[in-house]
């Protein structure tokens, strides 16, 4: 693994992946199965409905990563995403239980990571800051995190305007640490390509929305399973940030999905859970779902990555025939 990634991050890995916390599908099921696989595993805390909801699946996580472990099999590491922005209700309660079981990282979104780097860093935890814009990088570096997860145009959810090939080596300028790349990353050979354009690690959301251990509903597999990149749209309608979700979801729950971006207050302060709203049936992709065409189990996908990414490396270590022909040309 690269150098700039710490060894309780890479030491485990079996392949250079975190797995995404996927809003409403994430949940211990997943993680721990992303982490049996060789991966990164993660969860978003607005999954759990209450505070002692959460309790129990740090527990259980904690737990059952303990166990893979202590059985000899090796099991990638996980993480904690919290929401820090300042209309969050449960910021205060959940860095309690963050103390608590000690996630080995705890990755921010949706605001500053200023509030819960002392609490990570007191018993040797990282902090990795979810970013969509070249300013929130510098910000969130200047505020002291271990690692930056640039989530670039194309991811799905909340996203960012510019392409990778563009966000990432321009932080690179000014940033040396680790880097995590997010956006229509969903096979293999993608991950190996985040690699090459100076990533640590690639973030993969979309392509696990459609497995067996996912939280998503029949529905929403069925819909991801049949979508491709232009049944995906942008807009900001839903929760005040830009985001992408599913056409077809968005057209169900009244949305325009050819609305684009409107004027709309950022506001996380409604409980995601509730049945009366409306948005709890919005469905989230990136626009590289084209790559999700049957339900799998995550050990299932995590086996199409590492031969796809295989496979890639070998072919970046073979004799470059369009620099050969050009040597040969020029002789």
């Amino acid at each position: 693994m690269p150098h700039r990634l710490p060894l309780q991050i890479s030491e485990n890995l079996a392949l250079p992946v975190l797995v995404a916390p996927l809003f409403l599908v994430s949940g211990p099921d997943m993680v721990l199965a992303s982490c049996a696989a060789g991966m990164g595993g993660s969860f978003p805390a607005p999954n759990c409905r209450t505070i002692n909801d959460l309790e129990r699946w740090l527990d259980q996580i904690s737990r059952g990563v303990a166990q893979l472990r202590a059985s000899g099999q090796k099991a990638g590491p996980w993480a904690f995403n919290m929401v820090v922005h300042r209309t969050y209700p449960r910021l205060e309660a959940e860095l309690e239980l963050v103390s608590k079981y000690r996630p080995p990282l705890v990755i921010t979104a949706l605001g500053s990571p200023a509030s819960v780097i002392e609490a990570v860093h007191s018993y040797g935890g990282l902090v990795f800051a979810d970013v969509n814009s070249v300013r929130f990088a510098r910000k969130a570096a200047a505020a002291g995190v271990d690692g930056l997860i640039l989530v670039s145009a194309g991811a799905g959810g909340h996203v960012g305007p510019l392409a990778g090939f563009a966000f990432l080596p321009e932080v690179r300028q000014f940033w040396d640490g680790p880097l995590v790349l997010a956006g229509a990353i969903s096979d293999g050979r993608a991950v190996r390509a985040a690699e090459v354009l100076g990533a640590d690690l690639a973030y993969l959301g979309t392509r696990f929305f459609a497995t067996r251990e996912s939280m998503a509903a029949d529905e929403y597999k069925d819909l991801l399973i049949t979508a491709g990149a232009e049944d995906v749209a942008l807009t900001n309608a839903v929760t005040g940030v830009p985001a992408n979700f599913l056409s077809e979801s968005l057209a169900a729950a009244g949305y325009d999905p050819k609305g684009g971006i409107i004027e709309r207050t950022v506001n996380f302060e409604d409980d995601p859970h509730d049945e009366a709203k409306a948005w709890k049936n919005i469905w989230s992709a990136g626009q590289g779902v084209g790559a999700t065409r049957r339900v799998q189990s995550v050990a299932g996908v995590a086996d199409e990555l590492k031969a796809e990414y295989a496979a890639a490396v070998a072919q970046g270590q073979a004799p470059n025939p369009w620099l050969q022909q050009w040597a040969t040309a020029a002789e």
